[in-house]
């Protein structure tokens, strides 16, 4: 009798692998970044070290470089895939929208009413990234390229940390965060997360029209 069962190709696993552009690998250093960011600020809510939640803040900087360089790379090659596109947006969350998230949740914002803020940035950031990837072929010209943001980039939230690692150098977490806390209602709000909301309002606006470099 004849052996009919399929047997699986050596080396199918790693075929996705074997499609990445050298841009992809750039992009895919801005995830683990961005990842790692996450990771250091849990482990600074465990621990309570602040060279782990320093080092996770020090993380979104550098996913910033990597998120630079894959766009210069993929136009210096002059490639560029669907692909890519979703790998950047994907990574784009982690790095840039999750990750200060987290890092503002360990500084202190622990209250419920940042809970819903921190969501709301998040779900911000998101959304963003899903209508860049839906219209950005509208917005491109007659040379193919997009020569404008509608609302502000999500790597911009890189500036909320870097403000919050002026605090932590401080010494100014948890309670201490600046401004304080205040109770409203069934649950408590620090100000300083409303940072967070006017980012998220800021990245999906349709009025705010930003040039892309």
């Amino acid at each position: 009798m004849t052996d009919n069962t399929p047997r699986p190709q050596r080396g199918r696993h790693f075929s996705m692998l074997r499609g990445f552009h050298l841009a992809d690998w750039f992009t895919l250093a801005n995830a683990l970044c961005g990842t790692w960011a996450v990771f250091s600020a849990m482990r600074f809510l465990q621990y309570g070290d602040p060279v782990d939640l320093m080092l996770g803040m020090s993380l979104i900087p550098l996913a910033f470089v990597f998120d630079a360089l894959d766009g210069r790379i993929a136009r210096w090659r002059k490639v560029a895939s669907t692909l890519g596109r979703e790998l950047d947006s994907l990574s784009d969350v982690i790095s840039f929208g999750v990750a200060p998230a987290a890092i503002g949740y360990a500084c202190g914002m622990q209250g419920g009413w940042d809970w819903l803020v921190l969501g709301y940035f998040v779900a911000c950031g998101v959304s963003r990234l899903a209508r860049y990837n839906v219209t950005a072929e509208l917005l491109a010209g007659d040379e193919g390229k997009v020569k404008y943001f509608e609302g502000t980039p999500i790597p911009t939230s890189m500036f909320i940390v870097l403000g919050l690692a002026v605090l932590a150098w401080q010494g100014r977490l948890g309670d201490a965060l600046w401004l304080g806390e205040w109770q409203v209602g069934p649950a408590t709000l620090h100000p300083l997360s409303l940072v967070y909301a006017l980012s998220g309002t800021l990245m999906i606006s349709r009025t705010l029209r930003i040039p892309k470099p």
